[in-house]
């Protein structure tokens, strides 16, 4: 895809690309520039109810193959992605500003994530039998729900949409796409990337535009299932237009992630670890480490080593080799970071390192440690979402477990402890998936539900398509009545 290509983006409904859009124009920034690469017309709701019917159309005939054939043809376009990882991390950066190399490790991963995801399919009960007395028999049939709505953000734009796929179509669901505004040019790619695989027309579409579209797709009558990674407000919405209709939603939502360092472990390894589940990415994670709670016997040596691996985080335009850390993804982004420090240093927190926004082009901001924080802090309590690690130190493992709970969020944590009974408390931490001793752990198999304000509804391995299909029972007696004589 070419930089004049580029420049117009169309929506992908019915297996054709849209005509260009008159009127009103949005823009796609690259943020370590501040240089315009692309626009785009924001669908309208005539566009998403054309998008929404096409997939109605086209899901009869993508349910009724066989799954195996269906899990093939994922399997195809997900080959195709893997050869253009490359140019779609290349296009992630130019549009968020993800490094490259960053970039392309997550989108072969996910990758991976979708073709196992949708082998699943192969092994799902869509049907099961239960004998009952008399010989009678009841078969459970798990139906595709039909027309599904994916809305992405901007943070991982190819990763997000493999990730909730698979399974949606794997079970024989049709699918609407609507990748955030900020960053739909990799998406665009990625639907391309689609149809030249030959997924069928109307499986897959994509409809580009803001929070209106978003808005039009969830509150669609025939979008029978929408699946939303975004804010906590808007997912609040997305779950009331969804349940106003008795349409189900899986909402995954903002995070505050806390880090539970334990007495014992290695502090400068520990650190190492931490800076990277706090910066990768520019801290634009939604399980990024957001909290961090080091025990006090180590936090010396723990902190020395934090701030000295946040200073080797480079800043730079991701498209550049050896940068580390690349901007945020706009200023609105960068100025709620910049808020967060201020705010913190304002209240008491000692700045260890960075927390000054550059005198440079872009929306950068550097790699930040805090320490002396407490709840009073939005760097403690909001969710950041920018590359800044702030410090608390507490006096035993309890009171880190304790301080750790204390969040309206619950998407994730992670401990570091080597104390069998230390791992066996970290289990009731209020959080969809609990990290032990390496972050972002866990294979295809994993299956979890966001708690608190993170979200609802279970997703991953079974969950997913329990999620994505409707189960209907049979009930079969082995002879029908017969008249008296």
């Amino acid at each position: 895809m070419g930089e004049l290509h580029m420049e117009e983006l169309r929506h992908f409904i019915g297996g054709r690309c849209g005509e260009p859009a008159g009127g009103e124009l949005l823009s796609v920034v690259n943020p370590a520039t501040e240089k315009t690469l692309a626009r785009f017309g924001p669908a309208s709701a005539h566009d998403v109810d054309r998008a929404v019917t096409a997939a109605a159309e086209a899901h009869h005939g993508w349910a009724a193959l066989p799954v195996a054939e269906r899990v093939d043809r994922i399997h195809v376009w997900a080959d195709a992605v893997a050869e253009h990882a490359a140019e779609l991390a290349e296009l992630e950066c130019r549009e968020m500003g993800k490094p490259v190399a960053v970039g392309r490790s997550f989108i072969e991963g996910a990758v991976s994530g979708l073709k196992a995801a949708a082998a699943q399919a192969l092994t799902y009960p869509f049907t099961e039998t239960v004998t009952g007395p008399d010989e009678a028999r009841t078969d459970i049939i798990r139906h595709a729900l039909g027309a599904t709505a994916v809305i992405t953000p901007w943070n991982f734009p190819v990763p997000m949409v493999l990730a909730a796929l698979g399974p949606l179509l794997a079970a024989g669901n049709t699918v609407v796409v609507k990748p955030s505004e900020r960053s739909p040019v990799s998406t665009v790619r990625l639907f391309e990337l689609a149809d030249r695989a030959g997924m069928p027309p109307g499986v897959l579409n994509l409809v580009l535009g803001d929070g209106r579209a978003g808005a039009a797709l969830a509150e669609h009558e025939d979008v029978q299932l929408v699946h939303f990674t975004g804010s906590v407000g808007t997912g609040r919405a997305v779950g009331a237009a969804t349940g106003a209709r008795l349409h189900r939603s899986v909402l995954e939502l903002g995070g505050k992630d806390p880090v539970l360092i334990d007495a014992g472990v290695d502090p400068v390894a520990t650190a190492q670890a931490v800076a990277f589940g706090a910066f990768v990415n520019t801290g634009q994670i939604c399980t990024s480490m957001e909290r961090i709670y080091v025990h006090e016997q180590i936090a010396d040596e723990f902190v020395e080593a934090l701030v000295a691996e946040a200073q080797t985080y480079t800043l730079g335009d991701g498209m550049e080799p050896g940068t580390v850390l690349g901007p945020l993804v706009d200023e609105q982004q960068r100025d709620i970071v910049r808020r967060h420090v201020d705010d913190a240093v304002h209240k008491g927190a000692t700045l260890r390192t960075g927390g000054v926004v550059p005198e440079r082009s872009g929306y950068f901001f550097p790699a930040t440690v805090l320490t002396d924080v407490d709840a009073t802090m939005l760097v403690m309590v909001e969710e950041t979402f920018g590359p800044v690690a702030p410090v608390a130190v507490v006096r035993t493992f309890e009171e880190g477990l304790a301080r750790a709970a204390e969040s309206r969020y619950g998407l994730a944590a992670t401990v570091y402890t080597d104390d069998p009974e230390h791992v066996a408390a970290a289990t009731r931490l209020p959080a969809g998936v609990v990290w032990v001793n390496q972050w972002q752990g866990g294979g295809p198999e994993r299956l979890y539900e966001p708690a608190r304000d993170s979200g609802m509804g279970a997703t991953g391995a079974r969950a997913a398509y329990d999620a994505a299909t409707r189960p209907a029972a049979v009930h079969i007696t082995p002879r029908s009545p017969r008249l008296r004589q």
